[in-house]
């Protein structure tokens, strides 16, 4: 049994078809069949329901995929480590963010990189789920999302959590004149407002959503999109308005919109920024947690 094994035992799960998972593993498929065979030979156990596709893995295969997700999560963060004691304070930091956690991330990276300007930064997004299972398997070094905070305590992480300033309805006051004001708004207000939000499988939609039916609202959703660029673009010409966490635009950004507090309970969630407990943490995630920690402090 090696490593090498294991890795395509665990894309073989994520990808469910054996000729994708020989891509990912950079092998053509017959080895990569070959090696997961012979891999059922040492263990004496069939992993692997074979038919003309993949059929899944056996109930021994589940187990033993179980084992084979921690080694390799295991393995590749000691990867991450010695590369890291070879660069030093240089190299590429992956983070993982949830769009609209109520940060302006690119502020944050400024932090960072003043401090550690050899430092380059990866940026993907997730879903806040799909966030906590990126950290759990090292695919990521920090994440910036919506977490259950007692989650993370029981998971060993450690947690920044954000200033949570509330949410914002974001407007051009050319065309939305009659929403400019200071005293927060209800959601009664937001009737008949066509609105500029992220697509419903989101976190913050979720929470969005919820309070709208509480207030027994329906959301006139006028532009729907994955991309921030897109509902900000669409604020601006006046399509609609968007629902933004406070903190998480840059003002300078868009000093034509305006914004205006929208009275709503807190999350469930706490928006927050997350790495591996200390000890199992990359030393460039680490100084970045470190720098984030300040940061956030300042920010207070």
């Amino acid at each position: 049994m090696d490593i090498k094994q294991l890795q395509y035992l665990c894309n073989l799960e994520k990808e469910r078809h054996f000729g994708r998972a020989a891509e990912a593993s950079f092998v053509s498929q017959p080895t990569l069949s070959m090696r997961l065979k012979n891999l059922e030979r040492e263990l004496d156990l069939a992993l692997v329901n074979r038919g003309n596709n993949f059929e899944g893995f056996t109930a021994e295969g589940e187990r033993v995929l179980a084992w084979a997700r921690e080694i390799v999560s295991v393995y590749q963060g000691l990867k991450l480590e010695v590369a890291a004691l070879k660069r030093g304070m240089s190299g590429i930091l992956r983070v993982g963010a949830v769009p609209q956690s109520g940060i302006a991330l690119a502020s944050l990276l400024l932090a960072v990189n003043e401090a550690y300007p050899q430092l380059d930064f990866q940026v993907s997004l997730f879903s806040a789920d799909q966030l906590l299972e990126a950290l759990n398997a090292h695919s990521v070094d920090v994440g910036i999302g919506f977490f259950e905070l007692s989650t993370l305590q029981e998971l060993h992480f450690q947690a920044a959590p954000l200033i949570a300033d509330g949410v914002d309805l974001l407007f051009h006051p050319d065309h939305f004149r009659r929403l400019d004001g200071d005293t927060p708004l209800t959601f009664d207000a937001l009737s008949g407002v066509p609105l500029c939000l992220a697509e419903p499988s989101r976190y913050f939609r979720r929470y969005l959503d919820s309070h709208f039916r509480h207030a027994g609202v329906t959301p006139w959703v006028k532009v729907e999109s994955t991309s921030i660029l897109q509902l900000l673009q669409s604020t601006f010409v006046g399509i609609g308005c968007a629902i933004v966490p406070h903190g998480s635009l840059i003002p300078e950004m868009t000093p034509a919109l305006k914004v205006r507090p929208l009275h709503i309970p807190a999350m469930h969630r706490r928006a927050a920024v997350v790495t591996a407990q200390v000890g199992r943490a990359t030393p460039l995630a680490q100084n970045f947690f470190d720098v984030a920690q300040q940061w956030l402090q300042a920010q207070s």
